[in-house]
């Protein structure tokens, strides 16, 4: 994958948040370690106390106390019983706080205050380098390591190095196979846990994220929502580095260098032709299911694509709302304007077999 700038990261129970600039880097949105999240319990919840008495009045610390209390399911030991408790609520299940906006359910008041500032948008935490803002201190941490460059760890099977120990745990399954996040509702498998929230959003529907300006609603801030917002913007901040060429997102960039390097991955299983984009895959399946689900209202011309039907009922209509900007010649539909531009651009992208002569236009035979 193309990495951009721009990256999420994720609450311990699934809530995503702004934490740097890497948009390919995703499952570090969960990149609290058991450890960090018992620390943030210890400091937060009631139960801690900043030193204890003990009976020969020596002072007893976090540091120094013994762990006398130990779970029952895991083994792991804890120095005070309440942090036994908000530990055990990882085996029982148990979720006792509450949101007052949203409903969600956390284990601990602690990740209820951190699930807080989603609604308030409060950002307690900066970066001393950017000054970019987080919820969590937590998040900062990984952040900070884009400006240094480190990436400490490293993948056992290729070697590639990663920021956070999650992101290789997350990569490492890419060489296993192992999906261990199963979809309560359709059963469909992830290598991780973020990926399985995504997806769960499907099944329920949930849209939390707003564009300011059309009010249009996304399930995913960190990609969707961020790469809508630049349609109202006008960024194109992804460049082809063969023609120049700027999108708006790195999606469309990558699917775009595929007209320079011939590379066509989705296969047609029917007749074995392979295509550049899914989509061209899905469309040329209806050739083979026979099915043209859309009809024109003036003739019954029945069509496999909307977008074909479209450029039909210009027949009808004799609308030609595509324009070329360089001689004004004006085209029924966005792809004969494009076949069109490469005069202009003096492009000569087909290239004959036999003697090699190029040609503007698709070679028909």
């Amino acid at each position: 994958d193309v990495s951009s700038n721009t990256c999420t990261q994720q609450d311990t129970d699934g809530e995503e948040t702004d934490c740097s600039d890497t948009e390919d880097s995703e499952d570090w949105r969960e990149s609290l370690s058991q450890s960090e999240a018992q620390r943030e319990h210890m400091s937060c919840e009631s139960f801690q106390t900043s030193e204890i008495r003990t009976e020969n009045n020596t002072e007893e610390t976090s540091h120094n106390r013994e762990k006398r209390f130990g779970c029952d399911v895991c083994g792991k030991r804890f120095g005070h019983r309440g942090h036994m408790k908000i530990h055990m609520r990882i085996h029982t299940g148990e979720k006792p706080f509450c949101c007052d906006v949203c409903g969600k359910r956390f284990s601990s008041r602690t990740h209820l205050k951190i699930h807080a500032r989603i609604h308030t948008e409060e950002k307690p935490f900066s970066c001393d380098v950017c000054g970019k803002r987080f919820r969590h201190k937590t998040y900062l941490k990984p952040h900070m390591l884009i400006h240094s460059g480190e990436k400490p760890h490293e993948c056992d099977f290729c070697q590639k190095r990663f920021i956070t120990k999650l992101e290789v745990v997350n990569h490492m399954r890419i060489h296993t196979g192992e999906k261990p996040f199963g979809c309560d509702v359709c059963g469909k498998e992830f290598n991780s846990k973020s990926d399985r929230n995504r997806h769960t959003k499907i099944h329920t529907g949930e849209k939390p994220f707003g564009c300011d300006v059309c009010q249009r609603q996304f399930s995913r801030k960190s990609t969707h929502l961020k790469t809508h917002t630049r349609i109202h913007t006008g960024e194109k901040r992804f460049c082809c580095d063969v023609c120049g060429k700027r999108f708006g997102d790195i999606a469309h960039l990558k699917i775009h260098m595929r007209t320079h390097t011939g590379e066509k991955p989705f296969n047609c299983d029917v007749c074995g032709k392979r295509f550049g984009r899914n989509e061209s895959l899905k469309r040329h399946m209806i050739v083979h299911s026979g099915g043209k689900p859309f009809g024109c209202d003036v003739c019954g011309k029945r069509c496999s694509r909307n977008e074909d039907l479209k450029n039909h009922m210009v027949v009808h209509t004799g609308e030609k709302p595509f324009g070329c900007d360089v001689c004004g010649k004006r085209f029924v539909s966005k792809r004969s304007l494009s076949g069109h531009m490469i005069i202009h651009r003096g492009e000569k992208p087909h290239v004959c077999d036999v003697c090699g002569q190029k040609f503007c236009r698709r070679l028909l035979c």
